[in-house]
């Protein structure tokens, strides 16, 4: 496949654009109808909101607040009455407005608070929030805060008024790939190599968010799929095309064509981004079984954008490879390849002395990682799921303002009324014993409709603080029960309340769920039972630093200010699982591709310490530039307006970046240090038993052409390989040295380049005596005489400059 793309360039690349184009004009003229559906079976808020749609059909449209504020006097004065007045007129007359509800009328007196300095008044649009032109939102805004002056505040709070605060749609995604391209030119010092990821994640996102627009007409799909679909693409994406570019250019540096360059690194590294794409879509799938319909979209948009990120990694890079040839390589590069003795670029060492260093010390550094990690956990003791509202938003914003007034003028309850909805009329004593409880602020009765009470309750406390929970309790435990009716509690709050009880009570079936799913994945990948199971508590000990680093900023309060998010809060409901399983999904990927390569020397030289050494050594390099790429992405979301995303982006990053940067580079490869060969583990009737699956990318020292074995080679027996180090006098390894098997009689076996730590291995047909010959750049050649057993033979090779052996 990643032939026919390449040397089909041109038919691919119009297939794409066509098919986004296309795309994008459907999803354009069909527009969006993303609903925000909240499903929660067999909950008490649930039976509530059942018995009010029966009473109360609900109104088509979002309803949002105008509220305002005098410094001297009362609303109720001729001034104040007559400025606002004639703002409400207006704003009642704008096409797609269909009421507004003033204080100023015989039902409005309610909506004047006590000391008569603040008033409310509610303005109904024709649209749901998301449907409402932004232009017409931000003339009810001007024309309401045109009326403010002269000691008089005016401000507006609601969905729809929360959409004109937020930045310029995409300015989170465009601050996230300007800062990717920035690591990618660093990383490939080309221009063309830098822009290729981004293409490509940017053609697997653009096609997963129309996409998503799309299948919002035929399901519920809530608006928060399209903003996570997007975080998520644009990581992956970039990072899947970020490890095949890399052995692409791996491959052209070794000596390879273009092509074949293209055709090797979709062969072997596309191979695990295959894998890992499959992996975060199961991950993503596990969301399923907490049985909330209001994820089953989230599941839709995130899977559908990483299935087309993929996708355009496999078959959109290729075609782009072939454009591009020689130029996917930086200048100095292709000067480099064009000269006569062309030879490997000379890498520095960082990541093989680092992996040197974990080798040597494996407690030491296993027992860093695991202090600091656990000191980043702690927090999550204190953990409190809830309701993420406008209460959070930053002080300088309308929506903020005018939930503070709201709040100082009809208590802190104001924002988060609950209802006692009862099936019937609802009796004296109840609406007595509701007035009487502790923490009610204010109790209101409507007369029944259709058979069903409403009692509306406002709590002296706010919405996210712990007391108004206790309330909901009360009330549902003690209250309803003694009053002997058939009542329910819902409202908001109450929804939120239920929805963080029924995600804790979920939490372990999914969490359990990913886990053992990504167990048998990579069991069937590596064939052991240990290295899964080392992935699976690495996983938790990410999560648990990670939701630690979440409650220290979002629910403690440090460095909100820093990033300018508002105000200190509970952890948002919905965020544990949809955050688990994204960082199930991105640290499985990691585990890939830091694995495969260790299991591929594994299998080669059965010698465990070279393995995880030389794993870490070629892969770490990688995995970091592609985390710190994700971090930058997941961080620009803190711009995008919404509290919400901004919560799941830091969270993310922090994940991202302890797994990659403490855990898989750190911790993995200390711990597999000490279990030995015992990583490779798996029982020999397990071993008969289970599918193989082939995802190792192998990365330089892929074997020739089998040959048939010489006749002047001696002895006869079982294939096996010559291993060993290239350093130079001083122990520095050489990268990209030429190591060539040949027979005795001049014949070529294998040829390979030495790898990141020095290290090669060459493929020997049978045992016998053969020629190794070792040359590099600028230093020396060698050449020895091996003679090969059963089994691995090391040899150890050491170039000094201008130096050449000869052998006769």
């Amino acid at each position: 496949m990643a032939r026919w793309c390449y040397r089909h360039r041109l038919v691919v690349l119009v297939l794409w654009v066509g098919a986004l184009f296309g795309l994008g004009v459907t999803a354009s003229s069909a527009g969006t109808n993303y609903a925000e559906v909240f499903s929660l079976p067999d909950t008490d808020s649930k039976r509530a909101y059942d018995l009010m749609r029966t009473a109360f059909p609900e109104r088509s449209g979002d309803t949002d607040t105008v509220v305002w504020k005098t410094d001297e006097g009362t609303v109720r004065d001729a001034a104040v009455r007559s400025r606002m007045e004639t703002a409400l007129a207006e704003i009642g007359r704008m096409e797609g407005v269909g009421a507004v509800a003033g204080p100023y009328d015989a039902r409005g007196a309610a909506q004047i608070s006590e000391d008569g300095r603040i008033a409310y008044a509610q303005v109904t649009f024709a649209e749901q929030a998301d449907a409402v032109p932004k232009e017409l939102v931000q003339d009810v805004v001007d024309t309401a805060q045109a009326a403010a002056g002269d000691g008089l505040q005016v401000e507006l709070g609601g969905q729809a008024i929360a959409r004109v605060q937020e930045p310029p749609t995409g300015t989170a995604e465009l601050v996230g790939i300007l800062a990717a391209a920035v690591v990618l030119f660093v990383a490939f010092g080309s221009v063309f190599a830098m822009l290729l990821p981004i293409v490509v994640a940017v053609f697997g996102v653009a096609g997963g968010m129309f996409g998503t627009q799309l299948i919002s007409h035929v399901t519920n799909v809530p608006e928060l799929a399209s903003l996570l679909a997007t975080l998520i693409g644009l990581g992956v994406g970039i990072d899947y095309a970020l490890f095949i570019v890399t052995r692409h250019r791996r491959g052209i540096l070794s000596g390879k064509d273009p092509e074949e360059a293209a055709v090797a690194a979709l062969d072997t590294s596309g191979r695990a981004v295959l894998f890992a794409g499959g992996t975060v879509c199961i991950a993503l799938a596990g969301m399923l079984v907490t049985n909330l319909r209001f994820l089953d979209g989230v599941v839709i948009g995130t899977s559908l954008t990483v299935v087309l990120s993929v996708l355009a990694a496999v078959t959109l890079l290729p075609a782009l490879l072939g454009v591009l040839g020689h130029r996917v390589l930086s200048r100095r590069q292709r000067r480099r390849l064009a000269a006569p003795e062309a030879k490997a670029e000379p890498v520095g060492g960082l990541a093989a002395r680092w992996s040197a260093t974990v080798q040597r010390r494996p407690r030491a550094v296993a027992a860093v990682a695991v202090v600091l990690m656990a000191a980043l956990a702690v927090p999550l003791l204190s953990l409190r799921l809830g309701t993420v509202d406008q209460g959070n938003d930053d002080a300088s914003t309308t929506t903020r303002k005018a939930y503070d007034l709201l709040a100082e003028g009809f208590g802190p309850g104001f924002n988060g009324p609950l209802q006692v909805v009862v099936d019937g009329a609802a009796p004296t004593g109840l609406i007595r014993a509701v007035e009487d409880t502790e923490g009610v602020a204010q109790v209101a009765a409507a007369p029944p409709a259709n058979g069903v009470s409403v009692i509306q309750v406002v709590p002296t406390t706010s919405p996210q603080d712990v007391e108004t929970d206790r309330l909901i309790d009360t009330l549902r435990e003690d209250v309803i029960p003694a009053a002997g009716v058939d009542a329910h509690v819902g409202g908001v709050t109450a929804v939120s309340k239920d929805f963080a009880s029924v995600t804790g009570d979920r939490l372990p079936l999914f969490v359990g769920t990913i886990i053992g799913l990504g167990f048998l994945l990579l069991l069937l990948a590596f064939r052991s039972l240990v290295v899964p199971l080392t992935a699976a508590v690495m996983n938790l000990l990410a999560a648990a630093a990670s939701f630690g680093v979440l409650v220290t900023v979002f629910q403690w309060g440090v460095g909100l200010d820093v990033l300018g998010l508002g105000t200190e809060g509970p952890i948002a409901s919905f965020l544990p699982i949809i955050m688990l399983s994204l960082l199930f999904g991105l640290s499985m990927d990691y585990q890939v591709f830091l694995v495969s390569r260790m299991h591929e020397e594994w299998v080669h030289t059965r010698d465990n310490a070279r393995a995880v050494r030389v794993g870490l050594a070629e892969t770490s390099r990688v995995i970091n530039s592609a985390a710190l790429i994700m971090v930058c992405v997941f961080l620009a979301f803190v711009l995008s307006g919404d509290y919400g995303a901004a919560m799941a982006g830091v969270g993310l990053a922090a994940a991202v970046a302890l797994d990659a940067f403490v855990l898989r580079t750190a911790l993995v490869p200390a711990v597999m240090h000490l279990l030995g060969r015992s990583n490779w583990w798996l029982p020999a009737g397990l071993e008969k038993r289970l599918p193989h699956l082939a995802v190792e990318p192998k990365e330089d020292n892929e074997a020739a052409t089998p040959v048939p074995v010489p006749e002047e080679t001696a002895g006869d027996g079982a294939a096996s390989v010559v291993h060993g180090f290239v350093r130079t006098p001083e122990g520095e390894p050489v990268r990209g040295a030429s190591v060539t098997l040949l027979t005795p009689g001049g014949r070529q076996l294998d040829r390979v380049a030495s790898l990141a730590d020095g290290a090669y291995i060459v493929a020997v047909p049978a045992p016998g005596t053969y020629l190794l010959a070792v040359s590099a750049s600028p230093y020396g050649a060698r050449a020895a005489h091996v003679t090969v057993g059963d089994g691995p033979h090391v040899h150890d090779v050491e170039l000094t400059p201008g130096e050449v052996d000869i052998v006769n």
